[in-house]
C-alpha cells in the first residue's frame, strides 16, 4: 500500500514539473561556432537552423533532433553567390519560413561589383523538407525605397502577413525598421511604415543601427526585438510592443523600451549579443532566446570581418506584465 501511494506521488510530481517550463534547461553554449545572426526554426520535432555563414558567400541549413544537436549537424549548402552581379558578396542573415506548404529564404546580398549594395532577396523551395529538393531564385525583394535595406523577417497575425527590414534613411540617420503588408511571400504592399528608428544613445554608439528583427507573439502582444549600434560590444537588443488588437500598420500602435532589453555583460563573457530569433525547448514548454555574442570584447580592425559571433541559446521566462525577460545577469 505505501509502495503504491509513493509510486502516486512521484507520478504527480513528474507530471506537474513537465507542465511548467523548466528553468533548468540548459544548452551547450556555443551552439554553433562562427555563425552569426542565427534564425532557428522547429517543425514538429526538427530543428532548422541557417545563419551567415563567415566567408559571406553561401547559404547552408542544418537539420537536428535538438538544438544542441546544431553544432554537430551537416551544415548542407544549399545555395552560393553569383560571381558577377547581384547576389554578387555579402551574403547576410538568411532566415527559413514555410509559407502555404512552400520554404521561402529571405537574405541580403551586394553586387559583386559593388559589395556595399546591399539589397534583400529570396528562395524558395516546395519540398517538404528544406534540405532537400530544389532551390529556385525568386528575386530582388523591392520596397519603396531603393537603399541599402536587409534583415528581412516575416510573420502572420490575424489572416495577414507582414514584413519587417532594416533599410537606410536620410545620411547620417542610418538604418531603421520598416513594415509592410505583404501581396505574396515575395511582393510588398505600398504602404510602408517606420516603427524604429534610432534615437537613443544605446541604438548610436559607432553607427546609428536599428536591424536584425525578429516577431513573437504572447500575452496579447507582438513583441518585435531588435538590435541595435555597431557590431561589436556595443551591439544589443532592443524591444518594440504593439497589442495584438491594434492596427499593427498605424505607427502609433507601437512602443518602445527606453533601454536595451539584452546586452554586453563582461561578467559572463557575452559582449555584444544581438540578432535574435526565437524558438521553443524539445519538449515545447520553454521560449528559447537564439542569437550570437563574442566572448571578448577587444577587436582588432573592422569588426565585420572578425568572425567570432558564435550561436547561442537561452530559455527565458516572461515577467508579471507579461513582458519577456532575457535573464540579462545570468550566464547561458
Amino acid at each position: 500500500m505505501k509502495s503504491s501511494y509513493l509510486c502516486l506521488v512521484v507520478s504527480a510530481l513528474f507530471f506537474l514539473s513537465c507542465e511548467k517550463p523548466c528553468k533548468d534547461l540548459s544548452y551547450n553554449n556555443p551552439i554553433v561556432g562562427q555563425r552569426a545572426d542565427p534564425w532557428v526554426q522547429k517543425v514538429e520535432d526538427t530543428y532548422y537552423m541557417v545563419a551567415t555563414a563567415p566567408e559571406y558567400d553561401r547559404i547552408e541549413i542544418r537539420k537536428a533532433d535538438s538544438i544542441n544537436a546544431l553544432g554537430s549537424a551537416e551544415a548542407k549548402v544549399i545555395w552560393r553567390k553569383h560571381e558577377t552581379g547581384i547576389m554578387g558578396a555579402h551574403i547576410w542573415a538568411p532566415e527559413l519560413h514555410r509559407i502555404d506548404g512552400t520554404w521561402y529564404i529571405y537574405f541580403a546580398a551586394g553586387d559583386a561589383e559593388n559589395v556595399w549594395n546591399i539589397r534583400m532577396y529570396a528562395l524558395s523551395n516546395p519540398s517538404e523538407d528544406p534540405t532537400q529538393g530544389e532551390w529556385k531564385e525568386e528575386g530582388r525583394i523591392y520596397s519603396q525605397g531603393d537603399s541599402f535595406s536587409l534583415d528581412a523577417t516575416t510573420f502572420e497575425h490575424n489572416g495577414t502577413r507582414y514584413y519587417i527590414w532594416a533599410q537606410s534613411t536620410p545620411p547620417k540617420s542610418g538604418t531603421s525598421l520598416f513594415m509592410a503588408e505583404m501581396d505574396g511571400p515575395t511582393k510588398l504592399n505600398e504602404k510602408e511604415i517606420i516603427i524604429t528608428t534610432p534615437e537613443y544613445e544605446w541604438e548610436r554608439k559607432g553607427y546609428n543601427v536599428n536591424e536584425g528583427p525578429a516577431v513573437i507573439k504572447r500575452n496579447g502582444k507582438i513583441f518585435v526585438t531588435y538590435s541595435a549600434s555597431a557590431t561589436d560590444a556595443n551591439y544589443c537588443i532592443g524591444l518594440l510592443w504593439a497589442d495584438e488588437k491594434a492596427d499593427l500598420m498605424n505607427p502609433d500602435s507601437w512602443s518602445k523600451s527606453e533601454t536595451p532589453v539584452f546586452s554586453t555583460n563582461p561578467e559572463v563573457r557575452r559582449f555584444g549579443p544581438g540578432h535574435s530569433c526565437f524558438t521553443v525547448s524539445e519538449d515545447g514548454k520553454s521560449d528559447v532566446l537564439i542569437y550570437h555574442a563574442r566572448v571578448y570584447e577587444q577587436i582588432r580592425g573592422n569588426s565585420l570581418y572578425d568572425f567570432n559571433r558564435h550561436t547561442r541559446a537561452r530559455v527565458f521566462t516572461w515577467d508579471e506584465k507579461g513582458f519577456p525577460d532575457f535573464g540579462q545577469d545570468l550566464k547561458d
